[in-house]
């Protein structure tokens, strides 16, 4: 793309200028990056590459940039944090419309103000694999310039959750955004603006095409504005810690608290190293009134050992991968969570047998135990070979074909890696529809052109 092409550009949109190093996706450098003021802007804007066959990658404030497949092509980075604004907030109805670009955390602060949230509380700061103790979350940064961009807040921005599905300790009450998303607009590849769902919960008229875009990484369409569905604060929340020698035990615990009458919003566990004992966080929401009871009840069916205390440990709701780090996402049947354990520790040790004296995998494991969605870490110094031996051995363990009565397999996916892994390890393990997701793809964007080679399958 030259001068000429950029120059194409910025007659359809205010902010536009040529890719630096620091807009780089994986290594490559975008020509022009553009900052839309409006969704009408983003429209033309995305008209005007279609007609210059660019490829278009969508970019809020760049947090989850590096998740996902590099993509094949970078032409043109569309960053949304100029599409910032709270549209409409429907206190009453307990609805709230926003443009992609908002950040996330001040979004979080104006439906405070109202005794409301959006419950995604999304892990924002990397813990390595092996920290005991972590710093609180950074404060909000500020909103970066439409001319320059900068890299913002660290939970993202409104656009990037979405589009990465990432949600926090609390999906198991809540959801994913997908759950919680009850209207969007979105812009496709050829300029086409397109909107479904709406501001009241109970339209969910359209509200396939919200899935659709949740977890798409970009590959659609650029989203726009998004209409979610709002929780009232809870008065009172109180989080309760103990700790397992054994992965089923806390396989027993995580299924004792969310089959108990006490609603846990969340049930998170915790194991730096494999030799470790394992962590096992809950966390109980509620009236100030009615939590003190609930508290206790749980502290019992728990047993000894169990701790309430009124902060999260410092693990909580924080990556477990650490910079430079691969991470593994595995998803599975919340009762076979000891099953998973197990095999994580088995493809550890198959690796570290075969390759023989000092060569070893030590992957640390977090996440939403309660809901099946683990994170593996394995740290920087990971050789690419013992990341590739690793997954596959992970992946035969637990996509085998389940006995009779026996809990469905589990899929292990490649969230973030550097370039060395993605050239030798398949992202993807098997996928069973992937003739449906490219079809979705040839509708929504016939040239490829968006974030192309960024989804399973290359798409």
């Amino acid at each position: 793309m030259g001068a000429d092409q950029v120059a194409v550009l910025a007659r359809t949109c205010t902010g536009v200028r040529p890719g630096e190093a620091a807009d780089a996706v994986d290594g490559l450098v975008p020509t022009a990056v553009a900052f839309p003021a409006t969704v009408a802007e983003a429209s033309d804007l995305l008209r005007a590459a279609s007609d210059l066959g660019l490829a278009v990658l969508p970019r809020g404030t760049g947090t989850k940039l590096n998740w996902g497949v590099p993509p094949d092509r970078c032409d043109l980075v569309v960053d949304t944090t100029g599409l910032d604004r709270v549209v409409e907030h429907a206190a009453g109805d307990l609805v709230v419309r926003v443009q992609a670009g908002l950040a996330m955390a001040e979004l979080a602060t104006t439906l405070a103000s109202a005794g409301q949230q959006l419950a995604l509380d999304t892990p924002s700061t990397v813990s390595g694999p092996g920290s005991s103790a972590a710093e609180p979350p950074p404060p909000p940064a500020a909103a970066p310039s439409r001319t320059t961009g900068a890299a913002g807040d660290a939970v993202g921005t409104v656009g990037g959750v979405i589009a990465t599905g990432s949600a926090g300790p609390r999906r198991l009450r809540y959801g994913a955004p997908r759950d919680l998303l009850i209207g969007i607009t979105v812009v496709l590849a050829d300029g086409t603006i397109a909107s479904s769902g709406g501001k009241v919960v109970k339209n969910v008229a359209g509200y396939d095409l919200g899935k659709l875009f949740a977890g798409s990484q970009g590959t659609l369409g650029l989203i726009a504005e998004a209409v979610f569905r709002l929780h009232p604060l809870p008065q009172s929340s109180t989080y309760l810690t103990l700790t397992c020698p054994t992965g089923a035990d806390a396989a027993d615990r995580v299924r004792a608290s969310i089959e108990s009458q006490l609603v846990p919003s969340a049930a998170e566990i915790d194991r730096p190293t494999p030799t470790a004992p394992l962590s096992v966080g809950l966390l109980l929401e509620g009236s100030a009134d009615a939590l003190p009871e609930r508290v206790a009840r749980m502290r019992e069916l728990l047993g000894p050992g169990t701790e309430a205390r009124p902060e999260p440990p410092a693990w909580w709701g924080r990556r477990v991968t650490e910079p430079g780090g691969v991470g593994l996402r595995i998803a599975f049947p919340p009762g076979a969570l000891a099953t998973v354990l197990a095999a994580v520790d088995e493809a550890a040790d198959a690796y570290s047998g075969a390759a023989g004296q000092g060569a070893t995998v030590c992957p640390a494991v977090r996440g939403s135990a309660g809901v099946g969605v683990l994170e593996i870490g394995l740290d920087g110094g990971t050789v690419p070979d013992a990341v590739r031996s690793f997954v596959t051995a992970l992946r035969r363990r637990l996509a085998a074909p389940p006995a009779w009565g026996e809990l469905p397999g589990a899929s292990v996916t490649v969230v973030r890696a550097p370039a060395t892994v993605h050239n030798v390890v398949a992202p993807f393990g098997p996928i069973s529809a992937l003739d449906v997701m490219r079809a979705v793809k040839d509708q929504f964007d016939p040239g490829h052109r968006m974030s192309p080679g960024r989804f399973a399958g290359g798409i």
